[in-house]
């Protein structure tokens, strides 16, 4: 993979790009595409971006998201705009598997890609890009890229909401070891734009449906379950839970961050029964590696406090691996 400067040339003259991000978009994916989006249609290319399913509805408000081709809702649009560019973005993502239904229309691909990612041990699938595991998140490697060009003076209200909406998520509010110097320096730079910084923290976090928030107080009562001698817990969601709340794309959204505010609790997972998929989210606190471990019981992986992994048994199955587990290798 050739150094992601290396891809400026391509960019002087009028491109169609193609850009995309994982499957089951955050708002690090979203806002990370949605910002190069605007900032490579201002430099005037012709920009198609693509999430690989539907964008949870907690983000839908941010700027150009309107705009977004929907591979699982219209394929055959998001296939002919990928067939037609000339230039593929992958934001977010280090293993096109992470893109789902997208992977072999973007491996069989044969025009140059671009990763901009922070995530662990990427593929050898790229052309250029940069991968940094130390950023706080792909937004603010976003923000590097466009200053990297030299055209910091394109960042305006729109690219800078869509980034800051990126680096707030994946910091947790900017609490997460990840929120260096350069990341409160970016979000000094992006506040000169004139963006709202409370308006754009509510959007996010204090837009919930009345059932989203019942849906919360059950989880927190019935499903949460506390392993005070592993300082861990565990919240576990069947199909027939959701289907009680009438849970909607991105309502679980951030579940899995609240055992982490019980005093002692330094490891909480998230597993939900999905379609035909086990998902699971892992998240720590201190010096316990959930990306190392999401690796080695469940195919997963991502970052030191934050990963994910998937399991390819059953509900009551996975979770009984997953106690089994906690047994032999608690972080304790």
């Amino acid at each position: 993979m050739l150094p992601i400067q290396e891809v400026f040339p391509e960019l002087n003259v009028s491109r169609k790009i193609f850009i995309t991000t994982h499957h089951k978009p955050d708002g690090d994916a979203i806002g990370s595409m949605l910002a190069l989006s605007h900032y490579l249609a201002a430099k005037g290319h012709f920009v198609s971006a693509v999430s690989p399913s539907e964008v949870p509805d907690f983000l839908r408000w941010m700027p150009g998201c309107s705009q977004l081709i929907n591979f699982e809702s219209t394929p055959d649009t998001a296939i002919k705009v990928l067939k037609e560019a000339e230039i593929i973005f992958c934001l977010d993502f280090n293993d096109p598997g992470r893109t789902k239904h997208m992977e072999t229309l973007l491996l069989e691909a044969k025009q140059p890609k671009v990763l901009i990612d922070h995530h662990l041990f990427p593929k050898d699938v790229w052309d250029y890009g940069v991968s940094m595991p130390e950023k706080s998140s792909t937004c603010e490697m976003v923000f590097d890229f466009i200053r990297l060009a030299g055209d910091d003076g394109y960042i305006n209200s729109d690219i800078a909401t869509c980034l800051y909406v990126g680096v707030m998520t994946d910091t947790g509010s900017f609490k997460f070891p990840a929120t260096t110097p350069s990341v409160h320096t970016m979000v000094a730079r992006l506040l000169e734009t004139g963006i709202d910084h409370t308006a754009i923290h509510e959007h996010v976090y204090d837009a919930w449906s009345e059932s989203r928030m019942r849906f919360l107080g059950y989880v927190l009562i019935e499903k949460m379950e506390v392993f005070r001698k592993f300082d861990a817990a565990l919240i576990v969601l069947s199909r027939k839970d959701m289907n009680l709340f009438n849970v909607q794309n991105g309502d679980t959204e951030g579940l899995v961050n609240y055992p982490l505010s019980i005093k002692g609790i330094r490891f909480s997972t998230l597993i939900t029964e999905r379609g035909d998929e086990i998902k699971m989210s892992f998240r720590s606190k201190g010096d316990f590696d959930v990306s190392k471990f999401a690796r080695l019981y469940f195919e997963g992986g991502g970052h030191f406090n934050a990963s994910g992994g998937r399991s390819k048994s059953g509900l009551d199955d996975t979770v009984a691996q997953f106690k089994r587990i906690l047994e032999d290798n608690h972080p304790k």
